[in-house]
């Protein structure tokens, strides 16, 4: 049983059970702090385990985070971050050069 947001990368791939949260990506048990929420968004999601005997099912929770607007804003880089991101990327991709070079791949 996945618990997630991400529907259609979890379509995709199949999960014999799969409890939706549209919420965004890293909330998937419910906004942060929100105890009753989370405990409820878990509690449903576990009743999957018993209750669905059909391959492949898809269960949409019915809580929301509020609004939409966090997917406006969602992945937005806003113009005082791409230096700094920018630098971040390059970094990353000297360290990845620098592993290949000692022989260092992601299968290590």
């Amino acid at each position: 049983m996945i618990l997630g947001s991400a529907i259609d990368i979890i379509k995709h791939c199949g999960v014999p059970r799969f409890y939706f949260v549209d919420f965004p990506l890293g909330n998937p048990c419910g906004k942060p702090y929100d105890l009753e929420m989370q405990r409820g968004i878990v509690g449903a999601a576990l009743q999957l385990l018993e209750t669905v005997s059909e391959p492949r099912t898809v269960v949409k929770d019915p809580n929301n985070w509020g609004t939409h607007e966090w997917r406006e804003r969602y992945m937005e880089i806003k113009p005082e971050d791409r230096a700094r991101m920018s630098r971040q990327g390059e970094e990353r991709r000297r360290e990845r050069q620098r592993l290949r070079e000692i022989g260092h791949t992601r299968q290590d």
